[in-house]
């Protein structure tokens, strides 16, 4: 057997330059007791949590591989709900940073998350068109509640009865009875997507925003339930005080659907519309959590800040007006006049609604949210479509309130993508440079250490001595940089197109460059007499330009300075002599451009990385192709052998970052974490290091570990990957009574739950070898009429010399809460009859009830018809009924006598010290008043 070549493996090590991403929206969370100062905002598959007074980061919610696409912090404070793109939902809690919860349901990307008013349950919609209700105290879905046909923009929970209200893609607005789980009402006064809902004025008002410039307003009214103890159940309706019909979309031309009074819970009626100053859809519109201040925004810089006034304030209002109308009327002196003006001043919905403020950003808003500050003040914090976040800062109290920008976070990021990195030789400092600026980082801390503002940035490297920095831009110059002082040193006009690549030569003396303007350009570093100092400054000068028939797209000395290699526009790589510039080989094959090349470090290969996703590796003797590989997905774009080796990494379009050997032509390792095109990456001198960039503005750190990679390994783990991946791409199991396609289930299949119901399995196996070895000890014991040792199981002895059926409990316990129904759902039916006899063990010992319980029931759900007609399971199910009857009373009055316990020390309390336990500020308050007047006119009576 030939030996094995051992590679070492690389490992992400960090994410850097990136504040905010784009498929998430920020949020204020309350951190260290301290509420308006923190926000927590998507950066890809993390979630990082800023300081905004200081502008750093403090905390990362370190996530898995898919990207985050929504935020949303519960009441309390302590947790953040946080959705992804494949449709998992992970519940972080922010004083530890870890996150315990996870729930897998949706099969696509989740939209939005909403918290119920005590934080217990949480509604999540997705891409999928489901909206699910998640239990997070138990850690389980409740329902899945199907309808929408389009993706889900907004859901909200009613506070004061158990409804709630969905809005999607699909024009429809959804209302839904979680008593009954089903949708009521479905508004359809829409023509187009409805991208926002909110509900104000005490619930009783409904926002709507859609894809027009037009916030439509909807009065909801709530039917009283008449209650009549003659009549029977049947003959009871639900009425409102003032009959009200439905006429949503009556004003648009739609059809008026309603529903029966029998069927009703509410009725909406359309109130009116606010017009937008922007053209453009509503892309976010929320609400503060005062309920006074809406605010909205489209696919521009503007956040348009509207007051909802009360009806105290309202009627304040109407007077004023009504006492400026008599006046009129009685500088006119017309009686009759008087009485009409009385008569047409009518409350409007501009009455209820006033514009406060536009609050003008620096960029694109993406999205924002808002909060009201101790001292009155209205905060709103924006994460903008630059990788920028914005606060703000408004009164709105004042009669002309100006927006005030009160903090910026822009160090940690570049405003557009970085198209060009480079390391200094030290391997401690790494450039990035994008459209408007160079930024330093120090690469062990991650910290931006030097940001200089430049012209759009191509390439780029450290000049000999790690001094000085030099980059070319889109418009061909070159621009040179001292790191000291961050001053631009000086602008050459190098090429007339685009200066696309720079190669610095083996001696440092010099470096070439290539742009479109096909020329390739030869530089010699030189000291210059600065005017402004006595001392010498660093500069360049031209010596030598090779003219040639294409735009240029790529140059790469060799390693001895003999050959320049130049990749051109018709597809062609050619290789010239240095010294007299003389053609020497011509390597052709790529069927698009030669987007990217490196040379070995001993100058015996040359790999080139086409835009037709191959990458074809050459002899520089004699220019024959040694292997043409089909690296990427898409067109390769970078491309870099690591020094002192053959290896090499090649970056794609595809997200991935790949190694490759060009000796052996093996694909080594693929590093995947970016979630857009990579533009560049870099390779540190001692090879160590790799630092990449992508569309999706962050730049990511990879390390070389010491640990060994070989290969045959690596082709078992990937192809473990593929195999989770389409368990998760699996349709859902059919279930008895459930219709092809559909699955009102809340979870779904994926990897975890299957591994847990093998677990079930393997423990129910191991309890029926256990069950049959203890029989055959007894009847051994028996004929030798003595007692012989039974031999342990080592499984059983780890969990410390537990019986069989303790251990299967073990089992059932150590399965996540969200994942338990989908692993019995997984579960073949040859185990249940099993599982059923010692869930009666279980149940008669006390043993953990509501997990049982709860397993129980689900099995009983979805093998019914199997277990009712199975003769072997009717006296175990009749066991079941009465031992599981007497047991959950008893666990009942426990709980109900724990409850009353609690009240009664809350009761002694709250006499004791005047407080008001589980209630805000403003309820303790009204308390309080009510205690002091009660107290007043008890003293009156008395004297």
């Amino acid at each position: 057997m030939g030996l094995t070549k051992q590679y070492l493996r690389y490992v992400a090590s960090a994410v850097f330059g990136l504040i905010g991403s784009q498929k998430g929206n920020i949020v204020f969370v309350t951190l260290r007791g301290e509420k308006g100062r923190y926000v927590a905002a998507p950066a890809c598959e993390h979630v990082f949590i800023w300081d905004l007074r200081k502008g750093e980061k403090i905390l990362i919610l370190q996530g898995l591989k898919q990207e985050v696409t929504y935020l949303c912090p519960s009441p309390d404070g302590l947790h953040l709900a946080v959705g992804y793109e494949d449709g998992s939902i992970r519940i972080f809690s922010l004083l530890s940073g870890e996150g315990n919860v996870t729930f897998n349901g949706h099969k696509a990307a989740i939209t939005t998350l909403k918290y119920d008013q005590l934080g217990g349950r949480l509604a999540s919609g997705s891409k999928d068109t489901d909206v699910i209700v998640w239990d997070v105290i138990n850690e389980s879905g409740l329902y899945r509640l199907k309808g929408h046909k389009d993706a889900i923009t907004q859901a909200l929970f009613l506070r004061k009865k158990n409804l709630l209200v969905t809005s999607g893609k699909d024009t429809m607005v959804k209302w839904w009875d979680l008593d009954t789980q089903h949708c009521f009402k479905t508004m359809i006064g829409h023509r187009a997507e409805v991208w926002g809902l909110v509900l104000v004025s005490e619930e009783k008002r409904l926002i709507t925003g859609a894809s027009d410039s037009e916030l439509r307003a909807w009065d909801i009214d709530y039917l009283q339930e008449i209650e009549d103890l003659e009549e029977p159940e049947h003959k009871k309706i639900r009425e409102s005080s003032p009959r009200v019909q439905d006429t949503l979309g009556a004003e648009d031309g739609a059809p008026e659907v309603d529903e029966t009074p029998e069927d009703r819970i509410l009725s909406c009626k359309k109130a009116g519309s606010i017009i937008r100053e922007g053209r453009d859809r509503v892309v976010n519109l929320a609400v503060d959590k005062t309920g006074r201040i809406l605010a909205c925004h489209g696919t521009d810089s503007v956040l348009e800040v509207f007051c909802i006034l009360s009806k105290e304030e309202v009627q304040k209002k109407m007077d004023k007006k009504m006492k400026k109308a008599r006046k009129k009327a009685r500088l006119n002196s017309c009686k009759g006049e008087e009485e009409d003006l009385e008569i047409n001043i009518e409350m409007t919905l501009k009455d209820e609604i006033q514009r406060v403020a536009n609050i003008k950003t620096s960029a694109k808003i993406k999205s924002f949210d808002l909060i009201h500050s101790p001292q009155g003040e209205l905060k709103a914090v924006f994460l903008l479509q630059n990788n920028l976040v914005e606060l703000y800062s408004l009164s709105a109290s004042l009669p002309a309130p100006q927006p005030v920008r009160t903090g910026r976070i822009t160090i940690g990021g570049h405003r557009s993508d970085v198209r060009t990195l480079s390391f200094s030789s030290d391997n401690i400092a790494v450039l990035s440079a994008a459209a408007d600026s160079i930024k330093i980082w120090n690469r062990s801390t991650l910290q931006c250490i030097r940001t200089m503002s430049c012209e759009y940035a191509l390439c780029s490297f450290f000049v000999p001595g790690d001094r000085q920095v030099i980059i070319g831009t889109k418009t061909g110059k070159l621009q040179l940089y001292d790191l000291a002082s961050g001053n631009l040193l000086e602008t050459i006009e190098a090429h007339d197109g685009a200066l696309w690549s720079m190669s610095l030569s083996p001696d440092q003396r010099g470096f070439v460059t290539g742009g479109a303007d096909k020329s390739v350009k030869f530089w010699d570093f030189e000291l210059v007499k600065d005017e402004n100092s006595t001392q010498k400054r660093l500069s360049v000068k031209q010596t030598r330009t090779l003219q040639l028939d294409e735009d240029v797209l790529c140059v790469n000395y060799s390693p001895d300075q003999k050959l320049l290699a130049v990749s051109l526009l018709d597809c062609t790589v050619k290789i010239f002599y240095i010294d007299t510039l003389k053609f020497f080989l011509s390597l052709y094959g790529h069927k698009l451009p030669v987007i990217c090349m490196d040379i070995s470090y001993d100058g015996a290969l040359i790999a080139t990385g086409s835009a037709d996703r191959n990458v074809k590796i050459w002899g520089l003797d004699f220019g024959d192709c040694h292997k043409s590989l089909f690296a990427h997905d898409d067109s390769v774009m970078y491309l870099r052998f690591v020094p002192k080796s053959h290896l090499f990494f090649t970056a794609g379009k595809d997200h991935k970052i790949k190694q490759w050997d060009a000796d052996k032509f093996e694909h080594i390792q693929t590093l995947e974490g970016h979630h857009q095109e990579i533009w560049c990456l870099a390779v540190s001198p001692s090879g160590d290091y790799v630092v990449s960039s992508s569309h999706d503005k962050s730049l990511r750190l990879w390390e070389r570990t010491r640990e060994p990679l070989i290969l045959e390994e690596e082709r078992e783990m990937q192809r473990e990957a593929e195999y989770e991946e389409s368990v998760a791409k699996e349709d859902q199991p059919a279930v008895p009574g459930e219709t092809q396609g559909d699955n009102y289930f809340t979870g779904k299949k994926t990897i975890e739950t299957v591994k847990a119901a093998e677990r079930i399995m393997e423990a129910i196996e191991l309890y029926r070898e256990e069950t049959a070895k203890m029989k055959e000890h007894k009847a051994i014991c028996k004929a030798a009429g003595k007692e012989v040792p039974l031999p342990i199981n080592p499984v059983l002895m780890a969990y410390g010399n537990i019986s069989p059926s303790a251990y299967v409990l073990e089992i059932f316990k150590g399965i996540k809460s969200s994942e338990l129904e989908e692993s019995l759902l997984v579960l073949p039916f040859s185990y249940v009859p099993d599982i059923l006899k010692l869930f009666n063990e279980f149940i008669q010992l006390g043993s953990d009830i509501e997990l049982i319980c709860r397993c129980l029931f689900f099995l009983l759900r979805i093998h019914f018809g199997q277990i009712t007609s199975n003769q072997m399971l009717v006296p175990v199910i009749e066991k079941l009924k009465e031992t599981t009857i007497l047991k959950v009373r008893q666990v009942r009055d426990v709980i109900g006598f724990n409850m009353a316990g609690l009240d009664y020390l809350k009761r002694e309390c709250e006499m004791k010290s005047e407080v008001m336990f589980f209630a805000d500020a403003t309820s303790q308050l009204e308390e309080k008043k009510r205690k002091r007047k009660k107290r007043e006119k008890m003293i009156l009576t008395l004297t």
